[in-house]
Protein backbone atom coordinates (compact mmCIF):
# COMPACT_ATOMS: atom_id res chain seq x y z
CA UNK A 1 0.00 0.00 0.00
CA UNK A 2 2.81 2.53 0.94
CA UNK A 3 5.15 1.46 -2.53
CA UNK A 4 1.53 2.40 -3.94
CA UNK A 5 1.25 5.73 -2.80
CA UNK A 6 4.26 6.38 -3.17
CA UNK A 7 3.89 5.73 -6.54
CA UNK A 8 0.78 8.08 -7.02
CA UNK A 9 2.20 11.25 -5.62
CA UNK A 10 5.55 10.68 -7.88
CA UNK A 11 2.86 10.68 -11.03
CA UNK A 12 0.60 13.85 -9.45
CA UNK A 13 4.23 15.69 -9.17
CA UNK A 14 5.51 14.66 -12.90
CA UNK A 15 2.44 15.79 -14.06
CA UNK A 16 2.46 19.05 -11.95
CA UNK A 17 6.07 19.66 -13.60
CA UNK A 18 4.36 19.12 -17.10
CA UNK A 19 2.06 21.55 -16.98
CA UNK A 20 4.06 24.05 -14.94
CA UNK A 21 6.81 23.59 -17.29
CA UNK A 22 10.35 25.29 -16.76
CA UNK A 23 11.32 26.62 -13.01
CA UNK A 24 10.36 30.43 -12.65
CA UNK A 25 13.74 32.72 -12.97
CA UNK A 26 12.31 33.92 -8.93
CA UNK A 27 13.06 30.08 -8.04
CA UNK A 28 16.23 29.91 -9.32
CA UNK A 29 19.70 30.78 -6.93
CA UNK A 30 22.12 31.77 -8.75
CA UNK A 31 24.28 33.59 -5.66
CA UNK A 32 24.91 36.41 -7.69
CA UNK A 33 24.25 40.07 -6.97
CA UNK A 34 25.18 42.70 -9.54
CA UNK A 35 25.20 46.54 -9.49
CA UNK A 36 24.62 49.62 -11.59
CA UNK A 37 26.43 51.72 -13.44
CA UNK A 38 26.83 48.81 -16.11
CA UNK A 39 28.77 49.08 -19.30
CA UNK A 40 27.40 47.00 -22.14
CA UNK A 41 29.34 45.88 -24.82
CA UNK A 42 29.94 42.66 -27.02
CA UNK A 43 32.48 40.23 -27.86
CA UNK A 44 31.55 39.81 -31.88
CA UNK A 45 30.11 43.01 -32.78
CA UNK A 46 26.98 41.29 -32.88
CA UNK A 47 23.12 43.08 -32.37
CA UNK A 48 22.84 41.71 -29.22
CA UNK A 49 23.17 44.42 -27.21
CA UNK A 50 21.29 46.69 -29.12
CA UNK A 51 17.99 44.07 -28.09
CA UNK A 52 19.50 43.72 -24.11
CA UNK A 53 19.74 47.82 -23.90
CA UNK A 54 15.87 48.27 -24.14
CA UNK A 55 15.47 45.72 -21.09
CA UNK A 56 18.28 47.32 -19.53
CA UNK A 57 16.38 50.94 -19.65
CA UNK A 58 12.72 49.47 -18.27
CA UNK A 59 14.54 48.10 -15.28
CA UNK A 60 15.71 51.26 -14.28
CA UNK A 61 19.52 50.57 -14.36
CA UNK A 62 22.11 53.18 -15.36
CA UNK A 63 23.80 51.71 -17.96
CA UNK A 64 25.78 52.70 -20.92
CA UNK A 65 26.58 50.96 -24.47
CA UNK A 66 29.82 51.28 -25.86
CA UNK A 67 30.21 48.67 -28.91
CA UNK A 68 33.73 48.10 -28.64
CA UNK A 69 34.35 49.10 -24.83
CA UNK A 70 38.35 48.58 -23.73
CA UNK A 71 39.96 48.31 -20.41
CA UNK A 72 41.00 52.03 -20.52
CA UNK A 73 37.20 52.65 -20.52
CA UNK A 74 37.10 50.93 -17.11
CA UNK A 75 40.08 52.69 -15.94
CA UNK A 76 38.67 56.20 -17.36
CA UNK A 77 35.70 55.51 -15.24
CA UNK A 78 37.16 54.41 -11.84
CA UNK A 79 39.68 57.38 -12.34
CA UNK A 80 36.78 60.07 -12.58
CA UNK A 81 35.17 58.66 -9.25
CA UNK A 82 32.06 56.90 -11.02
CA UNK A 83 33.42 53.34 -11.84
CA UNK A 84 31.37 50.89 -13.67
CA UNK A 85 29.97 48.24 -10.73
CA UNK A 86 29.29 45.57 -13.68
CA UNK A 87 29.78 44.84 -16.93
CA UNK A 88 27.62 43.01 -19.34
CA UNK A 89 29.17 41.29 -22.57
CA UNK A 90 26.90 39.91 -25.37
CA UNK A 91 28.44 36.93 -27.29
CA UNK A 92 27.94 36.36 -30.50
CA UNK A 93 30.02 36.90 -33.63
CA UNK A 94 28.81 39.30 -36.71
CA UNK A 95 30.63 39.30 -39.86
CA UNK A 96 28.79 42.05 -40.81
CA UNK A 97 29.18 43.50 -37.60
CA UNK A 98 33.06 43.28 -37.60
CA UNK A 99 33.35 44.96 -40.62
CA UNK A 100 30.99 47.84 -40.03
CA UNK A 101 33.82 48.22 -37.24
CA UNK A 102 36.79 47.36 -39.57
CA UNK A 103 37.89 44.88 -36.78
CA UNK A 104 38.91 41.37 -37.16
CA UNK A 105 37.71 38.09 -34.48
CA UNK A 106 41.30 38.13 -33.21
CA UNK A 107 41.09 41.95 -32.32
CA UNK A 108 37.85 41.33 -30.64
CA UNK A 109 38.96 38.33 -28.81
CA UNK A 110 42.27 40.63 -27.80
CA UNK A 111 40.15 43.51 -26.53
CA UNK A 112 37.78 41.15 -24.88
CA UNK A 113 40.43 39.53 -22.86
CA UNK A 114 42.05 42.94 -21.31
CA UNK A 115 38.76 44.04 -20.82
CA UNK A 116 37.57 41.01 -18.61
CA UNK A 117 41.36 41.54 -16.75
CA UNK A 118 40.59 45.23 -15.93
CA UNK A 119 37.22 44.18 -14.86
CA UNK A 120 38.42 41.42 -12.72
CA UNK A 121 41.27 43.76 -11.52
CA UNK A 122 38.19 46.16 -10.25
CA UNK A 123 35.98 43.47 -8.43
CA UNK A 124 33.16 43.94 -10.99
CA UNK A 125 30.11 41.32 -11.91
CA UNK A 126 30.73 40.64 -15.19
CA UNK A 127 27.84 38.68 -16.73
CA UNK A 128 28.06 37.05 -19.81
CA UNK A 129 25.06 36.84 -22.07
CA UNK A 130 24.12 35.39 -25.47
CA UNK A 131 20.65 36.56 -26.47
CA UNK A 132 20.49 35.02 -30.19
CA UNK A 133 19.65 32.29 -29.93
CA UNK A 134 20.71 29.25 -32.04
CA UNK A 135 20.30 31.89 -35.28
CA UNK A 136 23.41 34.01 -34.24
CA UNK A 137 25.36 30.88 -33.43
CA UNK A 138 24.67 29.06 -36.78
CA UNK A 139 25.20 32.25 -38.81
CA UNK A 140 28.71 31.35 -40.48
CA UNK A 141 30.09 33.34 -43.58
CA UNK A 142 31.95 29.82 -44.78
CA UNK A 143 31.88 26.14 -43.25
CA UNK A 144 34.25 25.98 -40.71
CA UNK A 145 33.53 29.54 -39.23
CA UNK A 146 33.93 29.24 -35.23
CA UNK A 147 33.62 33.07 -34.65
CA UNK A 148 30.99 33.05 -32.80
CA UNK A 149 32.04 29.88 -30.52
CA UNK A 150 35.59 31.74 -29.91
CA UNK A 151 33.10 34.61 -28.30
CA UNK A 152 31.59 32.40 -26.12
CA UNK A 153 34.87 30.73 -24.97
CA UNK A 154 36.48 34.37 -24.60
CA UNK A 155 33.36 35.32 -22.40
CA UNK A 156 31.65 32.58 -20.37
CA UNK A 157 34.12 30.62 -18.39
CA UNK A 158 35.18 34.31 -16.63
CA UNK A 159 31.56 35.17 -16.02
CA UNK A 160 29.88 35.46 -12.88
CA UNK A 161 27.05 34.28 -14.50
CA UNK A 162 25.64 33.53 -17.60
CA UNK A 163 22.12 34.82 -19.44
CA UNK A 164 21.45 32.65 -22.23
CA UNK A 165 17.99 32.51 -24.63
CA UNK A 166 16.89 28.76 -24.15
CA UNK A 167 16.99 27.96 -27.96
CA UNK A 168 20.63 28.86 -27.34
CA UNK A 169 21.30 26.29 -25.70
CA UNK A 170 19.73 23.33 -27.55
CA UNK A 171 23.29 21.68 -28.05
CA UNK A 172 23.85 22.07 -24.18
CA UNK A 173 26.35 24.22 -25.08
CA UNK A 174 25.99 26.48 -22.38
CA UNK A 175 24.54 24.12 -19.80
CA UNK A 176 27.83 22.04 -19.97
CA UNK A 177 30.09 25.62 -19.88
CA UNK A 178 28.21 25.72 -16.53
CA UNK A 179 28.41 22.47 -15.07
CA UNK A 180 32.21 22.38 -15.53
CA UNK A 181 33.26 26.05 -14.74
CA UNK A 182 30.28 26.12 -11.66
CA UNK A 183 29.22 29.65 -13.73
CA UNK A 184 25.76 30.13 -12.80
CA UNK A 185 23.49 29.71 -15.77
CA UNK A 186 19.99 31.53 -16.18
CA UNK A 187 18.10 30.34 -19.24
CA UNK A 188 15.40 32.49 -20.64
CA UNK A 189 12.58 31.20 -23.30
CA UNK A 190 11.17 33.97 -24.71
CA UNK A 191 12.47 37.75 -26.03
CA UNK A 192 9.88 39.02 -23.78
CA UNK A 193 11.02 37.13 -20.78
CA UNK A 194 14.60 38.57 -21.26
CA UNK A 195 14.03 41.42 -18.72
CA UNK A 196 13.07 38.70 -15.81
CA UNK A 197 16.35 36.92 -17.03
CA UNK A 198 18.64 40.19 -16.28
CA UNK A 199 16.23 41.40 -13.30
CA UNK A 200 16.88 37.88 -11.15
CA UNK A 201 20.57 39.23 -11.59
CA UNK A 202 20.07 42.32 -10.44
CA UNK A 203 17.43 41.54 -7.94
CA UNK A 204 14.58 43.87 -9.68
Amino acid sequence: MMRQTRWTIGLVALAVLLVSGPISLEAQEIGVTAEDPVLLTSCGQSPGPTFVRLFLGRLGLDFELVERATAQDLISRQQAGNPYKSVIILTGASLKGMGAAGVSMREELIRTEALIAEAKRQGMTIIGAHVEGMDRRAQAAAPGDNSDELSIDAVMPNAHVMVVRQDGDEDRRFSILSETTGVPLILFERNMEMGDAFGKVFRK
